[in-house]
C-alpha cells in the first residue's frame, strides 16, 4: 500500500518529467496492486494444497543445509550487534545519533549537481556553423567541399582513433549553415566531436559548435543547453557585452561550446524605415498600421484563410510582387493608402537609414536580444554550469558596472531544470506525507510511523552513495530527473522493512505478553531473514539496470543505482536504528492477554 501511495503524486506530474514518469508510475502501481491481490489470495490457497500433499506423502524434514547454517551464523552475529546497540538508553541514543549524523553528512557530501533530461547516446552529431558575413553561393559550396575533403579518410572505417563516419550531410543556405554525421559505431558517435571541431576551425573566419543530438532534443542545437539572454535598447551595447560574456564563459567553463543567436558581428547591411509619428498621426495612421503596410510591400501579410470542403486550409496573404520592389529605395518611394482614400509615398511618413546589424531581429519582452546558447562539457552538470555563470561571470561583471544598459537572464533548459527540481521536491514531500498518513491509519497511531520514516534519510544517503559508486566505477551518471524517480521509489520500498519490525514487536507485546525489550529483540530476530531475503531479491533484480551495458542503458542506470544503493544501505542500518528508537516509545504499550 505504501508503494502504491508514493506513486500517486508522480502520475500527476506535468511537462517532460510527467511524460517520463507517468508510464512508470502506472506500471508499478498496477503490478504492485496485482501482486498484493495474489499474495493474500492465491498464495495462501496454493501453499495449503502443497502442505497437504507433503503430509500425505509423509515427506521427512530435510536436514539443515550449509547455506542455512551460514544464514543462522550471520543472523546470530547481527542479533549480537543489535543487542549491543540497544543495551541501554545511552547505547540507543548513541546509535540513533550516529546514524542520523551519518545521514546528514552523507547527504551534504554526496549530493551532486543536477541535470535535466538524460542525454542518451544518440548516433547523430550536429555541427552548426557561424560564418562570416556576406558569403556567396560559391563560397558556401567551397566550404562544404572542404568539410567533406577533411573527413573523407573517416568515411566507412575507423581512422586515427576516431570511429568511422557512416553518413554525412551539409547544408549551406543563406540563413543557416550546418553539417551532420552518424557513426559506423552506434555507441561511439560522441567521439567524433573533437574531429568536427577541428574541421570547423580549419575554415578561415568560421566558428561554431559540435553537439551530439539528445534523445529528448526539441530544437536545433537546443538539447543540453543553457540560454543566456542579453537584452536592451542599444544593439551595439548588447553585442559588446555579448562578446565579453562569451570570452568570460569560455575561461570559466573550459571545453564548453557557445553558439550566439543570431550573431555577435555588426557587419551585416541593414536598412531601417523609421516612422515619423507626427506625420502618421496627421495621416490618421498608427505605427502598427504603418508596419502592416510595409509588411504588405515586402514579404506580405496574412489577412485570412480559405477552407474548401475536403481540402487543406490555405492561408490568404496580401503582398506586392517582388519585381515591383527590387531595392530598398523602391520600397521607400512606394505608395500606401491612408484614411480618406488618399495615397502617399512611404518617404512622406518616415525616413530611411542605412546601417549595419546582425542577421536577425530578435525581441524578448520587447527588447532587442542576443542569446548565447551554452553547452557545457558532460563532466559539468547543468546546475553547476548555471551557478558558475551566475556567480563567476555575470555577478563580477555586474559588480564592476560593466553590464549597465542591458538585462541578463537564463531561459530554455535552465528554466526547465529549476522548475523540475521544485516539482520533484514537492512530489517527494507529498509522497512522504502520503506514506506517513497511510501508516498512521494502519497502525492507529501517529508516533510509530515517525519511527518508520527514519529509514528514508538512511535510504537517501544509500541512493546517493550508489550513484557516486556508479560514477566512479562504471560511467558518468548525472542526477537527472529520471534518476530522481529512484528516491521516490525508495520511500515506498524501504519503509516496508521497518513496518515488519514495528508490527511484529507490537504483536509480541499485545498478543504474547512479552516485555518490551524482549519483544523488540524477538521481532528483529524473526524478521531478519525475510527482510534480507526481500532485499537481496530486489538488489539482484536491479543489478542488470546498473551493470549491463548497451543501447539505452544510460537512461535507467541512475535510477537503478539509487534504488540499489538505498535499499542495500537502509536494509543494513534499519535493523539498528528502528529497534533503538522503538524501545523509547513501545514502553507505553500494554498487553491484551
Amino acid at each position: 500500500m505504501t508503494t502504491i501511495a508514493v506513486f500517486l503524486p508522480v502520475v500527476f506530474m506535468k511537462e517532460e518529467a510527467g511524460q517520463l514518469f507517468r508510464d512508470i508510475a502506472i506500471a508499478v502501481t498496477s503490478a504492485v496492486g496485482l501482486s498484493l491481490f495474489v499474495s493474500v489470495s492465491v498464495i495462501p490457497m496454493f501453499s495449503k494444497q502443497l502442505f497437504m500433499l507433503a503430509r500425505r506423502k509423509q515427506v521427512s524434514r530435510p536436514s539443515k543445509s550449509w547455506l542455512g547454517s551460514v544464514g543462522t551464523l550471520i543472523q546470530n552475529g547481527m542479533m549480537w550487534l543489535v543487542k549491543l546497540a540497544t543495551k541501554n538508553w545511552m547505547t540507543r541514543t548513541a546509535t540513533v545519533l550516529c546514524f542520523s549524523i551519518l545521514s546528514i553528512l552523507g547527504a551534504v557530501l554526496l549530493f551532486p549537481k543536477m541535470e535535466y533530461l538524460p542525454q542518451g547516446n544518440r548516433n547523430l552529431i550536429i555541427n552548426i556553423l557561424i560564418p562570416p558575413p556576406g558569403l556567396s553561393y560559391n563560397e558556401r559550396k567551397t566550404i562544404g567541399e572542404h568539410i567533406y575533403r577533411m573527413n573523407a579518410p573517416y568515411f566507412g572505417s575507423d581512422h586515427n582513433g576516431y570511429p568511422g563516419i557512416k553518413n554525412m550531410f551539409y547544408v549551406g543556405a543563406e540563413q543557416i549553415m550546418l553539417f551532420g554525421a552518424i557513426s559506423t559505431h552506434e555507441q561511439r558517435a560522441g567521439e567524433l566531436i573533437p574531429l568536427f571541431m577541428r574541421t570547423i576551425y580549419s575554415i578561415p573566419g568560421m566558428y561554431g559548435v559540435s553537439i551530439q543530438a539528445g534523445v529528448f532534443q526539441t530544437g536545433l542545437g537546443r538539447g543540453r543547453t543553457i540560454e543566456l539572454n542579453i537584452g536592451g535598447d542599444d544593439l551595439n551595447r548588447i553585442v559588446e557585452i555579448g562578446g565579453m560574456l562569451f570570452g568570460a564563459i569560455m575561461r570559466e567553463i573550459p571545453n564548453s561550446q557557445i553558439r550566439p543567436v543570431p550573431s555577435l558581428e555588426l557587419l551585416f547591411p541593414e536598412v531601417r524605415i523609421i516612422p515619423d509619428r507626427d506625420r502618421l498621426k496627421a495621416a490618421g495612421m498608427t505605427a502598427r498600421d504603418f508596419g502592416v503596410a510595409i509588411d504588405v510591400l515586402m514579404d506580405g501579410r496574412e489577412i485570412g484563410e480559405f477552407k474548401q470542403e475536403g481540402e487543406k486550409k490555405i492561408d490568404m496573404v496580401l503582398k506586392v510582387s517582388e519585381e515591383n520592389i527590387p531595392t530598398p529605395e523602391k520600397l521607400y518611394h512606394s505608395l500606401i493608402a491612408i484614411s480618406g482614400g488618399k495615397v502617399v509615398p512611404v518617404s512622406s511618413l518616415s525616413k530611411m537609414q542605412r546601417t549595419s546589424g546582425i542577421t536577425q531581429i530578435r525581441h524578448l519582452e520587447r527588447q532587442r536580444t542576443i542569446t548565447l546558447q551554452i553547452t557545457p562539457p558532460f563532466s559539468i552538470p547543468l546546475q553547476e554550469a548555471m551557478e558558475v555563470i551566475n556567480a563567476r561571470v555575470v555577478a563580477p561583471l555586474a559588480g564592476q558596472g560593466m553590464l549597465e544598459g542591458v538585462d541578463i537572464g537564463q531561459s530554455g533548459v535552465a528554466d526547465k531544470l529549476t522548475e523540475a527540481r521544485k516539482s520533484f521536491q514537492r512530489n517527494f514531500l507529498l509522497a512522504a506525507v502520503i506514506a506517513y498518513l497511510l501508516m498512521a491509519a494502519l497502525f492507529g497511531n501517529f508516533i510509530y510511523p515517525v519511527i518508520i520514516m527514519f529509514t528514508i534519510p538512511l535510504a537517501a544517503v544509500g541512493g546517493l552513495l550508489g550513484l557516486k559508486l556508479v560514477n566512479i566505477g562504471i560511467a558518468n551518471q548525472p542526477l537527472d530527473i529520471l534518476t530522481m524517480l529512484g528516491f521516490v521509489i525508495l520511500i515506498g520500498v524501504v519503509v516496508n522493512n521497518a513496518i515488519l519490525i514495528v508490527h511484529q514487536a507490537l504483536n509480541n507485546i499485545r498478543d504474547h505478553g512479552m516485555a518490551y525489550i524482549e519483544a523488540v529483540h524477538e521481532s528483529t530476530r524473526t524478521r531478519l531473514r525475510p527482510i534480507y531475503m526481500s532485499a537481496m531479491t530486489s538488489v539482484i533484480g536491479m543489478l542488470p539496470l546498473v551493470l549491463i551495458p548497451g543501447p539505452g542503458s544510460e537512461f535507467y542506470r541512475g535510477l537503478g543505482s539509487v534504488v540499489l544503493g538505498g535499499l542495500a544501505v537502509s536494509t543494513v542500518f534499519t535493523i539498528f536504528v528502528i529497534p533503538a528508537l522503538l524501545m523509547f516509545i513501545i514502553k507505553m504499550e500494554k498487553t491484551t492477554r
